[in-house]
């Protein structure tokens, strides 16, 4: 098995959005923000190799909406999907799955792209199985007015449209090798994918856990639908993450891919941080 970094570009995210109703006073200590308050957070992919399998676990946010629907993310960076994907040296027809943490536009939007006269949109990676869970397609296609805008239609019915789109209805083992858990205080049916990586297990926390400092436990986003039961859903997975040995993979911390966990006077904090392609070092 292997197991790549796949950055897909970065945008950027309010400082009070991303950490609630921390103070800005103690959130600026663990996380920059520019002289707007805003935070600029990374859209992290991650492509999993297992035998015949290449397996991608979110898709970032795509480049089929205008300008007028990115105007307030600010995106910036020079990485993108495709060009992440080439640099594993992996074509997108190759790609047998797509594991989708969530339906909110970053973290799916790249898996659909306008075909190419622009009259329609086409998946990017035709040979591969979509999956998400039956909760959040629901969620999806009968938005409530406030995820109503981070679910673009476009990005949602040529998955369906096609035939490709699987739905996870429980936990457990998705396919060899990838272990599937739901939360669902961020919004309904969120997936976090859990690897087996030679013993060691790498969670991909999407936005269980956006960037490292939410995983002290107060520092819930303010776009979780349910910010108590996130409080318990992450003190719970925590606790088992660090008596397991779990290796956190962050999808939008564009400081920190990954971390190991320690236990402290405060709870459970982060150990160690690296670079995924680092990861043998800390087995």
């Amino acid at each position: 098995m292997k197991i790549f970094a796949i950055e897909t570009g970065n945008f950027k995210v309010d400082g009070g959005a991303m950490f609630g109703v921390i103070p800005k006073s103690f959130w600026k200590l663990k996380y920059p923000a520019d002289e707007n308050n805003l935070c600029n957070c990374a859209m992290r992919s991650m492509l999993v190799i297992n035998d015949d399998r290449k397996i991608l676990i979110d898709t970032g946010c795509g480049d089929k909406q205008d300008e007028n629907f990115f105007h307030f993310y600010y995106l910036n960076g020079e990485a993108s999907l495709s060009t992440s994907l080439e640099k594993a040296e992996v074509r997108p027809e190759e790609i047998t799955d797509v594991i989708m943490t969530h339906l909110h536009f970053d973290h799916c939007g790249g898996g659909v792209k306008w075909n190419n006269d622009k009259t329609g949109y086409e998946l990017t990676f035709p040979n591969a199985n979509y999956w998400t869970t039956k909760a959040q397609w629901e969620a999806a296609i009968n938005p409530n007015s406030r995820e109503e805008p981070a679910y673009p239609k476009e990005n949602l019915i040529p998955m369906y449209d096609s035939g490709k789109l699987k739905f996870i209805e429980k936990e457990g083992e998705l396919m060899p090798g990838i272990e599937i858990r739901i939360f669902n205080g961020h919004t309904y049916g969120h997936i976090v994918p859990i690897i087996d990586y030679k013993g060691r297990k790498v969670a991909y926390v999407g936005d269980l856990i956006p960037v490292k400092p939410n995983i002290i436990s107060s520092f819930v986003s303010a776009y979780d639908l349910f910010p108590l039961i996130t409080i318990e859903e992450k003190e719970k997975f925590l606790k088992e993450a660090y008596n397991e040995k779990f290796v956190l993979f962050f999808g939008h911390d564009l400081y920190t891919e990954c971390c190991t966990l320690k236990s402290s006077a405060k709870g459970i904090r982060e150990d160690q941080s690296f670079k995924i392609e680092e990861i043998e070092k800390y087995m």
